[in-house]
């Protein structure tokens, strides 16, 4: 593998690593990102997305030896220069710069289902937090959703916050990115897909009781102001979480958790 040694803050090789705690620019584009750590650099190295470069000390360079591809270009530097770089405290010994996968869409996504097949697809319009985006995406890939459906105006599904939360979901369940909700739900309901909306309703289905069709897709809201009133009446159903006396909420990702294992 191609192993450079860095002794200086100004190598313009690792500018993608600089300033890793300034905001980016939100996108629907396709682009890099960068994973922290070795058990997501590992899922990273192993998993079906491009990893441009690593960057790392020397032990770490060692540990991850085994993973690392004759042709991917590693950038070993002492931790004090790798803090220095991006901003903060660095104490996980690696990262890793990966590119995005191919922008899918939600045709494509529902031509790669078998014909009557069972499947489950959330969505999730407009969330601003990328714990709880990031939470959703590793709820959906453990209760065997088939993908996910976020919206350009909330936070980017391959931030490194959502990346560490999801721990790596994101790069294996398919996520999409769209703001045409109504063209997202036709199309999902011809693939027959019963659209469920998750409200605070007391006039929706109490979700112990709601049914569970073959093909589903689940729509959760934002943080402070849940779905809008146009989405709710574009879904087919509204299912609303049962509470105690004296609670009107609770988290989205945690509603999201009881929601998704209900219909899987």
């Amino acid at each position: 593998m191609p192993q450079f040694s860095i002794d200086s803050l100004d190598d313009p090789r690792l500018d993608v690593y600089r300033d890793l705690k300034a905001p980016r620019q939100r996108s629907c584009d396709a682009g890099t990102f960068i994973c922290e750590g070795e058990k997501l650099v590992l899922r990273l190295l192993e998993g079906p997305c491009q990893t441009e470069s690593v960057l790392c000390t020397a032990a770490a360079r060692d540990r991850l030896a085994p993973h690392l591809a004759d042709e991917l270009s590693v950038y070993i530097a002492p931790t004090a220069i790798i803090s220095r770089l991006i901003g903060f405290q660095f104490h996980r010994g690696v990262l890793a710069c990966g590119r995005r996968p191919q922008s899918q869409n939600i045709e494509s996504l529902c031509r790669s289902l078998p014909p009557q097949s069972p499947a489950l697809v959330v969505l999730c319009p407009e969330l601003r937090d990328p714990t709880n985006l990031g939470t959703i995406i590793r709820t959906t890939a453990a209760f065997g959703g088939v993908g996910l459906v976020a919206g350009c105006q909330g936070t980017n599904p391959f931030s490194r916050r959502v990346l560490r939360t999801s721990m790596g979901s994101v790069l294996r369940l398919p996520v999409i990115q769209s703001d045409d909700w109504a063209g997202v739900l036709e199309r999902l309901h011809a693939a027959d897909f019963e659209s469920i909306a998750a409200v605070l309703d007391p006039a929706a289905e109490v979700l112990n009781e709601a049914r569970c069709p073959p093909r589903v897709a689940l729509v959760f809201g934002n943080e402070s102001s849940g779905l809008s009133s146009d989405l709710v009446r574009m879904c087919r159903r509204r299912a609303t979480i049962p509470m105690g006396p004296g609670v009107d909420s609770i988290n989205v990702a945690v509603a999201a958790g009881i929601v998704i294992h209900h219909f899987a």
